[in-house]
């Protein structure tokens, strides 16, 4: 968990080290240009909101227990845990990013820059809103279910009745329907050579 508490910034439970010399919160919209032949001016078409971007800076330096790399470290395994191959979402509870309405941040970014004439060591942290992806599930009609289900109805009426024949359909199968194209007073051979002609 991240959260500002009286100047300081906590991530897991650890305090941040150093003085927290500022942070900025930016939200942006996303705004489409699109040319127009013979017109100087470009259209703009909005499409939505990017996600909020969180920067806070720190200075670290010395401490009677610790140098400005030692602590420089804690922020880095805050960042980055060992055997951590993805960046987990971080709930950040703060003033400044409660007014942009950012709950949760992902951990974008670390940098640090030595200067030799200073001992103390400018540390940037980048976060990124974190908006979970909602994925919409559509269930099937509840008349689908129905057709399909009186069809198997149907086909199971037919099998319950025990393999029988109605009346019209064994009158069909007795009638004379005719013989094959490939075998019509034919003989076998004729037929055959029928047969073998047929396109495939």
């Amino acid at each position: 968990m991240i959260y500002v508490e009286d100047q300081t910034i906590k991530l897991n439970g650890v305090v941040l080290p150093g003085l927290v010399k500022s942070i900025e919160v930016k939200e942006s919209a996303s705004i489409d240009e699109q040319s127009v032949e013979g017109s100087a001016s470009k259209p703009k078409q909005a499409t939505g909101y990017e996600d909020a971007k969180v920067n806070i800076e720190l200075i670290i330096d010395d401490t009677p227990t610790q140098n400005k790399y030692q602590r420089l470290a804690t922020v880095r395994a805050l960042f980055r845990k060992p055997g951590q191959s993805v960046p987990q979402p971080i709930p950040i509870v703060s003033e400044d990013t409660a007014i942009h309405g950012v709950d949760k941040v992902l951990f974008k970014g670390i940098s640090h820059k030595a200067e030799s004439k200073s001992g103390q060591l400018p540390v940037t942290l980048e976060f990124w809103e974190y908006v979970p992806q909602t994925i919409k599930t559509t269930k099937k009609s509840s008349s689908s279910k129905k057709s399909s289900s009186s069809k198997k109805k149907k086909n199971t009426s037919s099998g319950k009745s025990g393999g029988t024949i109605t009346s019209s359909y064994s009158s069909y199968l007795s009638k004379n329907r005719g013989k094959s194209p490939a075998v019509d007073d034919a003989s076998s051979s004729t037929a055959y050579n029928r047969v073998s002609q047929m396109p495939y």
